[in-house]
């Protein structure tokens, strides 16, 4: 019978265990040291050698030479672990055995010496499926097992396990295996099976193990039975579902050439060749992560799981763009793989998400924007067109006719507003009465809040406007006691939601009309006649300036 290549050439020993060199090492020594614990937890995620190494461990315990490092391979406990049928190892599935009945036998079962070996070794799989109350069962069990007994919990999900199991056991975290020793693998297996195939190759099926022997191997043979014993890289591709980095690196140039068109052009080639479009989008976001990498890198990097010849490929795409655009893609990216896995129109969804990469594209950080201002020479402002002199009235006496004042070129046309409510007398006043007292007492978020509120006598309410995000910030007792203070007796404060709540803050100076201006005028002129500032309001009409600081005060 016909056996997969994962399982034919499954290591038999740890010399021939691939990318867990921690894992190896720890339990070598403990293996040759004599000592040995009572349970390990073996967690990882799939593929990575966790019930491999269990029964590895086996092996080492049982093997007639032993306990050793360096099991024998041919006495008959090695061979029976290595073909699953030895009476003294037994391998429990917890996703099928996950109830406390299956705990009570295995409780039970503990018990009594190993048939024939040196030690009972169970191996627990998928040992997060257990239940809570069949822990609790196998507590005291593991804490306390017979000398003959060793437990060996594997799982995906370590963080499943209860931390009363966790504390009693050696835990043993299983990293996602190298790119490049998953490659090595497979040409070694390769060679061995009679296998043509070239290195991008390999490297297409180590890709979609993403970091799992077990799946890459699973792959490749998937990729024998396909194409036979010649592996090329588009056939493995197409039978994959996986797209080549030339319908990637065109979304990176359409990025680069602002073409929406050619996006729409690739949506349609995808919809026309039948590929999955969430499929693609993934593809695609992992295409912007080497990007990325590569950017940041500037060189070939072990963090990018490609070939040579696609690595420099990557570095040449990379150069086109910025570390921050790069970084804005792939979010764009992965919000679009996100909204595809439930989106009823996929084909439209994908269009627009890369539309939005195109867009981003063309975006300023406003970083550049700011920093332009400084070194970008201000818009000299159009000729006036010449308007015919009006003659004087004869009634305006000399003293009378003097020039109306012009606005200044910076400031915006005032924006039409509804008329606030006219505050009481003395409104102001109070308004900087609770302003001083609330600043006394601590309280300067209040204090802000009342800065930016509109503030009244109603009876015996005083009444307190405010925009909605300033609520909750007023409704603090601190407010009624700063309002009872400054008012010198008890008094209710009612708080409302003003929707065009506009109040000058607290202590800026208040100019009528026809007097001086206010003391800081100089350097409110000096400010809005800087460069920058000037630039700023060219490219924003609608800027106001409301407020001037000296920062070296």
């Amino acid at each position: 019978m016909y056996q997969v290549i994962a399982r034919k050439y499954r290591p038999q020993s740890f010399s021939e265990l691939i990318g867990q060199e921690h894992v190896q090492k720890t339990l070598t020594n403990a293996i040759q040291n004599q000592r040995i614990a009572h349970g390990y937890i073996f967690s990882g995620q799939r593929g990575t050698g966790k019930t491999t190494v269990a029964r590895i461990v086996a092996r080492c315990l049982n093997c007639i030479q032993g306990p050793t490092a360096r099991p024998c391979g041919v006495c008959s406990s090695c061979v029976e672990i290595s073909a699953g049928n030895s009476v003294d190892v037994i391998e429990i599935d917890a996703a099928s055995n996950r109830g406390i009945n299956e705990m009570r036998e295995i409780r039970e079962n503990v018990r009594y010496r190993p048939a024939r070996d040196r030690y009972k070794i169970f191996i627990v799989d998928e040992a997060h499926q257990i239940t809570k109350e069949a822990f609790n069962a196998l507590l005291k069990t593991l804490e306390e097992p017979p000398e003959w007994v060793v437990f060996i919990l594997c799982t995906t999900e370590a963080y499943e396990i209860p931390n009363t199991i966790a504390s009693r056991c050696q835990h043993f975290s299983f990293r996602s295996v190298d790119f490049d020793e998953i490659v090595n693998r497979m040409k070694m297996i390769s060679t061995e099976e009679g296998i043509e195939a070239d290195e991008e190759t390999l490297s297409v099926l180590a890709q979609a193990g993403e970091g799992s022997v077990r799946d890459s191997l699973s792959a490749l043979d998937q990729a024998i039975a396909c194409c036979g014993k010649v592996l090329r890289v588009d056939d493995i591709r197409a039978l994959l579902g996986m797209f080549g980095t030339e319908s990637l690196r065109a979304v990176a140039e359409a990025v680069h050439k602002q073409d929406g068109g050619r996006m729409l052009e690739i949506v349609q080639e995808l919809e026309r060749n039948g590929q999955s479009l969430q499929h693609f989008s993934r593809e695609l976001s992992r295409y912007w992560r080497n990007l990325l990498v590569a950017k940041i890198a500037k060189k070939p990097s072990r963090l990018i799981p490609a070939s040579d010849r696609e690595q420099q490929d990557l570095l040449e795409t990379a150069s086109w763009f910025s570390e921050e655009d790069l970084t804005r893609y792939l979010n764009l990216t992965l919000d679009l793989y996100k909204t595809l896995q439930s989106s009823l129109q996929p084909r439209l969804h994908l269009e627009l998400g890369l539309i939005k990469l195109v867009q981003a594209g063309k975006l300023q950080s406003i970083e550049e924007a700011l920093a332009g201002l400084e070194n970008s020479e201000p818009a000299q402002p159009a000729p006036a067109r010449p308007v015919a002199a009006k003659p004087p009235d004869e009634h305006l006496t000399a003293s009378t006719r003097v020039a109306a004042p012009r606005p200044p070129a910076f400031q915006a046309p005032p924006k039409s507003a509804p008329p606030a409510p006219p505050a009481p007398a003395g409104s102001g006043d109070l308004r900087q009465l609770l302003y001083d007292a609330l600043i006394k007492a601590g309280s300067n978020f209040t204090a802000d809040a009342v800065q930016h509120s509109e503030i009244s006598l109603q009876g015996s309410d005083l009444v307190v406007r405010a925009p909605k995000a300033m609520l909750f910030s007023l409704k603090d007792a601190s407010m009624q006691r700063a309002a009872s203070e400054v008012l010198g007796k008890p008094v209710r404060v009612r708080v409302e939601a003003g929707e065009n709540v506009s109040t000058a803050p607290v202590g800026a100076p208040v100019i009528a009309p026809g007097t001086n201006a206010a003391p800081d005028a100089g350097l409110r002129e000096r400010a809005l006649s800087h460069p920058g500032v000037k630039r700023f309001q060219e490219l924003f009409e609608d800027a106001q300036v409301r407020t001037v600081r000296n920062l070296n005060e």
